[in-house]
């Protein structure tokens, strides 16, 4: 397997001033880190996903950028299907699409509403999401998506792997049954293994098949003196998991919890930091000195 770590944006904190988007950019991609991931938080201080990418593959010639993860449910799939492949005309092979069921935080909840249950809404978007991208002529007549004769172009030379997010049974079974791989959170090294085996069922179930290093963790790494936002989150969210688990402290802890991780299975890593960093330089110059040497 190909192990690769990228690094994960953080919504800066209120008083701690970002560095400009270009000068980031320009630094990330001089450190030779693999990829950009960009969340899908429409109130924080931070760029839409697939516009900041647009800009990023404009900017950058390497650099692989992803939506750690874009919501699917409440978009109209035509359309994300279009900016798709727009991004992946522009920068071919660089672009990293992973889909979630719904948005992070309560408050952006109800800004897109949907016409059905989630996960049927859900599964329905992403299978016309992936008929735009690798068909020239879609008609498609579902329960809340329908389209007649649609295209989308160019499409990708390549078809796109579109991943998928969650780490509940039911996200874990539709990673297998529609999706190319998966991007998990908040899941010990264990329980990311166990999930890899039920994903892979679900794949064998439906005559598919997952690559073995399409499997990925999104992690976050506190730091004594920057204790951030997700320790509390983390506890609520997993209160009878080991926090150490979940959130290592210190870039030791963080090579010790990736190769674990790598044990059970994941190969694929979107690491950032609890809360914004003093400074972004630092923090970039040790994430590329302390963890790129793990990448194979």
């Amino acid at each position: 397997m190909k192990l690769r770590i990228g690094l994960g944006l953080t919504p800066p904190a209120t008083a701690t001033p970002s560095p400009p988007f270009d000068e980031l950019l320009d630094r990330i991609e001089e450190l030779g880190i693999d990829s950009l991931w960009f969340p899908d938080l429409i109130g924080a201080d931070l760029p839409d996903p697939l516009v900041a990418i647009g800009y990023a593959a404009g900017r950058t010639r390497r650099l692989k950028l992803g939506s750690g993860v874009t919501v699917l449910p409440g978009r109209n799939p035509v359309a994300v299907a279009k900016e798709l492949a727009t991004l992946a005309a522009l920068a071919p092979g660089r672009i990293l699409p992973v889909f979630g069921v719904r948005h992070a935080t309560e408050r952006d909840r109800p800004l897109f509403p949907i016409p059905g249950p989630r996960g049927e809404v859900m599964d329905e978007a992403l299978t016309l999401v992936r008929l735009l991208l690798e068909n020239d002529d879609v008609s498609f007549e579902g329960k809340y998506h329908r389209c007649a004769h649609a295209r989308v172009g160019p499409r990708p030379t390549r078809p796109l792997d579109l991943w998928l997010g969650g780490g509940g049974p039911q996200s874990l079974r539709r990673v297998g049954r529609l999706a190319d791989g998966w991007l998990g959170a908040a899941l010990t090294p264990d329980e990311a293994g166990a999930a890899r085996r039920t994903i892979k069922a679900a794949a064998t179930e439906a005559g598919r098949t997952v690559d073995d290093d399409h499997y990925g963790m999104s992690l976050v790494v506190a730091f004594d003196d920057l204790p951030g936002r997700d320790l509390g989150a983390l506890r609520r969210q997993r209160p009878h998991v080991d926090i150490a688990e979940l959130l290592p402290t210190g870039w030791a802890a963080a090579r010790e919890l990736i190769n674990r991780y790598a044990d059970a299975g994941v190969s694929k890593f979107v690491v950032r930091p609890a809360g914004t960093p003093r400074s972004w330089a630092t923090f970039l110059a040790e994430f590329a000195a302390e963890l790129l040497p793990l990448e194979t």
